[in-house]
């Protein structure tokens, strides 16, 4: 596709953003997220999902309104992938991946204050599954790419735009499966960005924003405890609840020590810097807590994680079960995966079974370079001065699976929050939500990004 000055066709659903979003003073990127949340698009995991068809033909049509030729990739039925390639100004340079996920994890709606699909707008903000992770760096991409190519421009280099099925549940019916039998999409294609990064945070009065440089490794296990079945009055020492229970109490209560890698160690110099203190003589910990809000997610990125997240046995109060079995998540540092697992069947026991239900490979992306560059001349431009910090994830993303092909990943969906927001309790939480101002941003942001890179 070149460059053109002839407007391009609009899509079906721009009467409708036309009449609502005139009355709610909705910017586009808004009404596309909002649109996206009351798809419910649910991922339940172990291959049961909803809704991932429908939310990717209203992007197929956004992005051939865009004069754009997307493709659907089904590695089974309903399970929907989109990608698309955006010529670039520049063929000499690499192809950038930019790329989000259109599943979300299940809500209950008697949790929320409001239906968690239903897209509300309140209080500025725009509520539902999916607001924050990730529906709203989905709209932030349409709109930003559709402010370029409707202008009759390109951006700086080809993009390969993707958004992808599955990564709830580790990507393997999304980017993983396409990256094992469709890896021509990317071909030429050198770095990514994607979600979990860009956010602004607060650290001593100063307002900053983190660049998501690095994933810490995902190993999910299931452990079996197994017993005698008998009825309940009985005395039953080779109880499999029990030992299932001991095991992941000692699991649930390890203090695993703190270790740095190159990226942890830069964010928590830069965080002493804004702080005037000597990180030589506070502890990785105190840093991390003088960030708000974020540490919540930094403090999980200086040590390995292992949380019991499910539990499942029995079927009968008076029946002792012969079997019980639970859910562990683990994260590690990167290249510790092996060490920790040893660690892992040392506190189990050897009367536990463990069974590796999905592991993926931790990250660390240069923390330097055109990229780090561009992504913060961008934000400058909209928040003059405001620092840049590189920063761990204490999850994953899809950026995971592209590393298999010598991508390397970011986390960069800008934000601009307003104090006191505890965002990263958004993630996976109740009452997710988002300021509508901070998608005007986002998309202006990534625009500029887009244009310059």
């Amino acid at each position: 596709m070149a460059a053109s000055s002839e407007p391009l066709p609009t899509t079906v659903h721009d009467a409708e953003r036309r009449s609502e979003g005139a009355g709610l003073e909705l910017d586009a990127t808004a009404v596309i997220a909002r649109d996206l949340i009351r798809f419910d698009t649910t991922n339940h995991g172990e291959g049961r999902a909803n809704g991932e068809r429908e939310a990717a033909e209203y992007v197929e049509a956004e992005l051939r309104a865009l004069g754009l030729e997307p493709r659907l990739f089904e590695p089974e039925p309903r399970r929907t992938s989109v990608v698309a390639r955006v010529p670039g100004r520049n063929p000499d340079k690499p192809a950038l991946v930019l790329h989000g996920h259109l599943d979300v994890v299940p809500a209950d709606p008697r949790n929320w204050s409001v239906d968690p699909f239903a897209g509300e707008v309140r209080d500025g903000m725009l509520w539902g599954r999916g607001a924050v992770d990730m529906k709203d760096m989905d709209a932030m991409m349409l709109a930003a790419l559709g402010d370029i190519l409707r202008a009759g421009d390109l951006p700086e280099r080809e993009l390969v735009v993707a958004f992808f099925a599955d990564e709830e549940a580790g990507g393997g019916r999304g980017a993983s499966w396409l990256v094992d039998h469709h890896p021509e999409l990317f071909a030429g294609a050198t770095e990514a960005i994607s979600e979990v990064g860009g956010y602004s945070i607060a650290v001593g009065g100063t307002r900053a924003y983190l660049l998501q440089t690095g994933e810490k490794s995902l190993i999910w296990v299931r452990l079996h405890a197994r017993g005698v079945a008998a009825h309940g009055s009985r005395l039953i020492r080779d109880n499999a609840v029990t030992k299932l229970a001991e095991a992941i109490a000692r699991i649930g209560r390890t203090e695993w020590p703190i270790r740095l890698t190159d990226t942890t160690r830069e964010l928590l110099g830069a965080i002493a810097g804004v702080l005037g203190v000597d990180p030589e003589q506070v502890s990785p910990d105190e840093l991390a807590v003088a960030t708000g809000s974020a540490s919540g997610f930094i403090t999980a990125t200086l040590r390995t994680t292992s949380n019991p997240t499910l539990l499942q046995a029995g079927y009968k109060h008076n029946v002792i079960p012969d079997h019980a079995e639970a859910l562990v998540d683990i994260r590690t540092l990167p290249g510790e995966e092996d060490a920790v697992l040893a660690q892992i069947r040392e506190l189990i026991g050897d009367e536990i079974e463990i069974e590796i239900v999905h592991r993926d490979v931790g990250l660390e992306a240069p923390t330097s370079g055109a990229l780090v560059d561009a992504v913060t001349a961008a934000l400058h431009a909209h928040d003059p001065g405001a620092p840049v910090f590189p920063y761990l994830l204490s999850g994953g993303t899809d950026n995971k699976s592209l590393s298999r092909l010598g991508i390397a990943g970011y986390g960069f969906a800008p934000l601009r929050l307003p104090a006191g927001l505890d965002f990263p309790a958004m993630f996976h939480g109740v009452d997710e939500r988002v300021p509508l101002d901070a998608l005007v941003f986002g998309r202006q942001v990534l625009r500029d990004l887009l244009l310059a890179y």
